[in-house]
């Protein structure tokens, strides 16, 4: 974990779910896509805790839930959201969970469509486990970027927003550490009130 930030540390699970990558018939491009996504939007120190397991339910509920036990202030999962026979993060997730957040999911969708018709058969969800946000990401690196980031215009001007722009508020909410990110990759928004300087 680096040090000298100003800012608190954060301890975040990755974890990517695949049955070919975790049995190293491919390779994983997943936890490198959310490590190098994070690593440029968070100015706090990072701890990653990164996982490779196969598509079963059983194995990702253990994993989770062990992420949200040794700490991690958010999980972020990539891979398994389809409708294909193997695919069961989302459920997995839900078995999990003490609260469901359905506006990450529908966030998702509509950021996904702008590029593919097929983003309808997407099942990311997003959930609230004791102190942990544990959200459902898509299985491309490309997808992954374009979700968290939002869409945005030649101008640079934001057209649809991310999901990342709601995630340090909601972990302040839940009572995580306060999230700072770097605005020109993604501008976390917070009430005023939320607000708090660390410099």
């Amino acid at each position: 974990m680096s040090t000298g930030s100003p800012y608190p540390p954060v301890k975040i699970g990755i974890v990517s779910i695949s049955d070919r990558a975790s049995s190293g018939v491919y390779e994983d491009k997943g936890l490198p896509a959310l490590q190098s996504w994070l690593t440029r939007v968070l100015k706090n120190p990072l701890q990653f805790d990164p996982r490779l397991i196969p598509d079963d339910q059983a194995t990702i509920e253990t994993t989770l839930i062990a992420l949200v036990e040794a700490g991690c202030a958010l999980v972020l999962t990539t891979g398994g959201t389809g409708p294909a026979l193997r695919d069961v993060t989302p459920e997995a997730t839900l078995a999990v969970a003490h609260k469901e957040m359905p506006g990450f999911g529908e966030q998702m969708r509509q950021i996904s469509l702008a590029f593919v018709p097929t983003a309808i058969l997407s099942r990311q969800v997003a959930v609230i486990r004791d102190q942990t946000l544990i959200i459902n990401l898509p299985g491309q690196p490309k997808a992954i970027a374009e979700t968290l980031e939002g869409l945005k215009d030649s101008d640079g001007k934001q057209r649809v927003p991310g999901i990342f722009a709601a995630v340090p508020y909601c972990i302040d909410l839940i009572g995580g550490p306060y999230l700072e990110t770097d605005a020109a990759v993604c501008n976390a928004f917070r009430p005023k009130t939320a607000i708090r300087s660390f410099l």
